[in-house]
């Protein structure tokens, strides 16, 4: 069953997009869209974090939502993960690219690197995770969780920018929004074995997921979590975390003109990630 069939909500918008950028922290409007339009979007979950910036790009329709809010409001527990969701499949979006800041748990993963992550552990603790909580159940498979058609195209293209760029990683998302006490970040980092380190990714991912839109993450590495005998502070994020954004901005200008119409069905799956999910 279609996702946008099985709950009542307004009129579908007359504006579209056929890709979506979710900004972090420090990514509060692109800056590379020409013509562009603000617009409130109603759903069925409320409302989205904010106004959805649309616009184009070299001929693209992109429509860009700040994940936080403009000003940077809306904290990572407190954000309508599914009112943002369902806006941009509303738009008509297939793509979804996430701009994420992240601390590292690796010493090879350094402040200002890039990585896209291609596996993710959950740790959030209270958040709404999916549409199908009502009269429907679906059990959507993540064993992988992130488009690799996707994927392929922001590994490529920060490499020939000439970014350091790490195509694998897994990402642990806790719910914050206080950072990681030391016992625990050194178990993220020596027990679950994970590279880098969040607070947003999840629901997004499994809602994307359940919305069949394809997603991955750039995420841009701001610090060492406190593994690292480095206790994180907001000054040390925000200065490496202007650099990165400047680094976003350049991707995706890059990047989302090269997007196809539809993405590769041998590289994707997230198209079809309901057939076999419904009971």
């Amino acid at each position: 069953m279609p996702l946008l069939e099985r709950v009542s909500f307004p009129p579908l918008p007359s504006e579209k997009a056929d890709i979506g950028v979710i900004g972090g922290s420090g990514l509060y409007d692109p800056g590379i869209l020409e013509e562009t339009k603000e617009i409130k979007v109603y759903t069925p979950y409320g409302e989205p974090s904010d106004y959805i910036i649309l616009g184009t790009l070299k001929g693209r329709r992109v429509a860009f939502l700040p994940r936080h809010g403009r000003g940077h409001r809306i904290p990572p527990h407190r954000i309508n993960y599914r009112a943002n969701i369902w806006a941009l499949k509303m738009l008509g979006v297939k793509w979804i690219i996430s701009v994420s800041a992240v601390g590292s748990l690796r010493e090879d993963y350094k402040p200002g690197d890039i990585v896209v992550p291609d596996q993710f552990i959950d740790m959030t603790k209270k958040r709404e995770y999916t549409f199908f909580d009502q009269g429907v159940v679906a059990h959507i498979s993540m064993a992988d969780p992130f488009c690799e058609h996707l994927r392929k195209y922001l590994i490529e293209t920060a490499k020939e920018l000439g970014y350091r760029v790490h195509g694998k990683g897994t990402y642990i998302c806790i719910e914050g929004p206080r950072f990681s006490t030391r016992a625990e970040s050194r178990i993220w980092r020596d027990v679950f074995k994970a590279d880098i380190i969040g607070m947003t990714l999840v629901p997004e991912v499994n809602l994307a997921c359940e919305a069949q839109l394809c997603y991955a993450t750039l995420a841009l590495v701001t610090d060492y979590d406190v593994w690292a005998e480095h206790p994180v502070t907001a000054e040390e994020v925000a200065r490496v975390m202007q650099e990165n954004t400047e680094k976003a901005k350049r991707i995706l200008y890059e990047l989302i003109p090269r997007l196809l119409e539809k993405p590769d069905p041998g590289l994707c799956s997230c198209c079809k990630s309901l057939e076999t999910a419904l009971l």
